[in-house]
């Protein structure tokens, strides 16, 4: 693609006086992780891919089911039965050709953490449960690397920065990992399917923010009620 085409492309967003083509350009040097291609992981995907992130890594081990389809909007019902990764990879890539998409069909552990977090620059999660949540948080920690954290749940949902330029991280909040026995989750509780939407979308905002280096979430917590539209920000 021409500079001419990739000016075309990004340029309702560099003509923003906050962002301008050296923004864009931080973007384009920038690489993200985003662990978790189901909900939340649609939405942040499309977004940060079609804003230009240079290099995006999908990170999920699961497959796509029936189910799935009503929230994660990157996949068909001809895809079913097939890696989320894999095909989140090739519709994020075909969203913008400009850019490396890398898919990882892997399930984040303590083993593999490391090695695949400290590729990235910014780490998204996604994902559904708390113990790959404090993974990721503790990896980011470790690593000194910023976090982007979001979760939902029936109508409601939270979106925080952590770990970013010495900020507090999951653990200040939340110090132990609940017990998912007490805890709802969603394939109990359910989700309406636009809650990921409205909340990844929240989530790819703060990751181009924070990659642009504008003002982000700092020791904040974002509580978004989209039944009655409460807004809240918990300091902590």
């Amino acid at each position: 693609m021409s500079i001419i085409q990739e000016f075309l492309r990004y340029n309702r967003q560099t003509i923003l006086p906050e962002i301008g083509e050296e923004g864009q350009e931080k973007l384009k040097k920038s690489s993200v992780l985003v662990i978790g291609a189901g909900g939340l992981g649609c939405p942040i995907l499309q977004y940060i891919a079609t804003a230009g992130v240079g290099c995006i890594g999908i990170m999920d081990f699961d497959s796509i089911e029936i189910h799935n389809l009503h929230r994660q909007i990157l996949y068909s019902e001809n895809e079913i039965g097939a890696l989320k990764a894999t095909v989140a990879k090739a519709k994020t890539s075909a969203l913008n050709p400009l850019i490396e998409v890398v898919a990882i069909p892997e399930k984040l552990t303590a083993q593999n953490a490391d090695q695949i977090m400290q590729q990235y620059d910014v780490i998204v999660d996604g994902s559904d449960n708390f113990a790959t949540r404090y993974l990721v948080n503790d990896t980011c920690v470790k690593l000194q690397k910023p976090l982007v954290y979001g979760s939902i749940l029936n109508f409601e949902g939270q979106v925080a920065v952590f770990n970013h330029h010495e900020s507090k991280n999951l653990r200040d909040l939340f110090p132990e990992i609940p017990d998912s026995k007490e805890v709802p989750n969603c394939n109990l509780n359910g989700v309406l399917g636009t809650l990921p939407g409205i909340i990844g979308s929240m989530m790819a905002h703060e990751t181009l923010k924070l990659i642009l280096e504008l003002p982000t979430l700092r020791n904040e917590l974002v509580l978004f009620n989209t039944m009655n539209w409460s807004f809240r920000k918990l300091n902590f």
